[in-house]
């Protein structure tokens, strides 16, 4: 197979929807000889922040010397970003050649009569397969979609399991309210894992703790870790902070909001939860470096300057409230544009509540993939909540038309990932 063909192979898979449920993956790794357990892992749940979390523990790590793989999802622009190796995607060969393998033992598996894996299913053994023979010290393992039956839960001996926060979202599979999201997403924690969270929500919070008390882990509210902003500047924020009795002053990192400062000290937490058993060994100043190192692409990322053209991948009710939170930090007095495009599953009138808080004034377009919300349909939306916008279907013609407002001060791009992806290849494509 070519690497188009490899990747038209892979989302094939797409027409057997999002399922949870782990016997399928079990049954498939079984036949792959189970490599999800000849690595230490680190996994990463949460309704948002695991993707930061995940890229400061990926970056820390590595600046401490170890070899490090990161398995995330989505991606933004390219299939491989999914895959990373101490700093370097999987390459378009390798994901040729790990593909292949396994579909080799999809194939015995449809054989055998069981049910087939789902894309999130095959893309998760692929990784595995991939990173279990990259001599790679800990594999940072990003959940996909709940926990207990996301088909990363494979793994059955985690050294970390990390749930960075619960709100609302994807209540269709993970239930109703804070408590059942946060049992479901407690399902990645296993006996003997030391066990970070960091929810606001106190019977989310309580679920968790008891969840992690019965397996019998050592448990650690990071949450609970005061910190002291020392300075907000759209290049980083720096902040004081301390984790049983060891200081950390002037600790910056790159990723911009208050947010992400607690996005970090979760990290922090998992470093110091490993460094406290033994698991891993790392120097203060490395722990600094790879914090100021660390980036995550698509979320308050600035494209351009003069005016402000910024990515965010708000795409629920807490994603649009820190959104709003760091645009008011860094922002206030200033005019400020709105491009939002969403998808059908979406609650708009509670999305649209909280970006109101940063402007009045919106471009409704659209993501260009089968689930999107017609544009025309937000544009009402918009119009119904007392708020100026226009509505432009197509994003490369939103792009276009952004690009020649002279008025405003700060343009940001929100509302989905996968319009947040097209936005950064259309714009810094016309860059270049």
């Amino acid at each position: 197979m070519t690497y188009q063909e490899t990747l038209d192979r892979i989302h094939s898979f797409q027409r057997f929807g999002s399922k949870l449920g782990l016997e399928r993956m079990a049954r498939l790794m079984e036949h792959l000889g189970n490599p999800q357990e000849s690595m230490k892992v680190i996994h990463v749940g949460g309704t948002n922040g695991k993707g930061s979390v995940c890229r400061f523990l990926y970056s820390v790590l590595k600046e401490n010397g170890y070899r490090i793989g990161l398995y995330t999802s989505p991606y933004l622009e390219r299939f491989t970003e999914r895959m990373e190796c101490n700093g370097s995607e999987i390459s378009q060969e390798d994901l040729i050649k790990y593909t292949k393998r396994v579909l080799e033992k999809v194939d015995v598996m449809l054989e055998e009569g069981m049910e087939s894996p789902t894309e999130f299913e095959l893309i998760t053994a692929i990784a595995f397969l991939y990173f279990s023979e990259q001599n790679i010290d800990f594999l940072i393992l990003e959940v996909g979609l709940g926990g207990s039956g996301d088909s990363t839960n494979v793994v059955s001996s985690p050294v970390a399991s990390v749930i960075t926060s619960i709100s609302y979202d994807h209540m269709e599979y993970l239930g109703n309210t804070l408590e059942k999201i946060a049992i479901e997403k407690a399902g990645i924690i296993k006996p003997g894992s030391q066990v970070i969270y960091s929810v606001e929500d106190k019977s989310a919070s309580a679920a968790i703790k008891r969840i992690a008390d019965n397996a019998g882990c050592n448990t650690y509210d990071a949450l609970s870790i005061p910190f002291q902003v020392v300075e907000k500047t759209i290049d980083g924020y720096i902040f004081d902070t301390e984790i049983e009795k060891e200081k950390y002053e002037n600790l910056r990192i790159s990723m911009i909001g208050i947010h992400q400062i607690r996005n970090a000290i979760c990290a922090l937490t998992v470093i110091n939860a490993l460094q406290r058993e033994c698991i891993i060994k790392v120097k203060k100043e490395k722990i600094y470096e790879g914090f100021f190192k660390a980036k995550q692409t698509g979320r308050f990322e600035i494209l351009r300057r003069k005016p402000y053209i910024i990515i965010d991948g708000a795409h629920n009710e807490a994603g649009a409230a820190s959104l709003a939170e760091t645009v008011k930090d860094l922002f206030d007095g200033c005019r400020i544009l709105l491009v939002i495009g969403m998808l059908t599953d979406k609650k708009t009138d509670i999305l649209l509540d909280k970006f109101s808080e940063i402007t009045q004034e919106f471009i409704a377009t659209e993501p260009n993939i089968p689930r999107k919300l017609p544009s025309v349909k937000l544009f009402n939306a918009i119009k119904k909540a007392g708020m100026k916008g226009i509505a432009i279907e197509k994003l490369e013609e939103a792009c276009r038309y952004v690009e020649g407002l002279t008025d405003y001060d700060v343009i940001v791009f929100a509302g989905s990932l996968y319009l947040i992806g097209e936005v950064r290849g259309i714009l810094n494509h016309e860059k270049e």
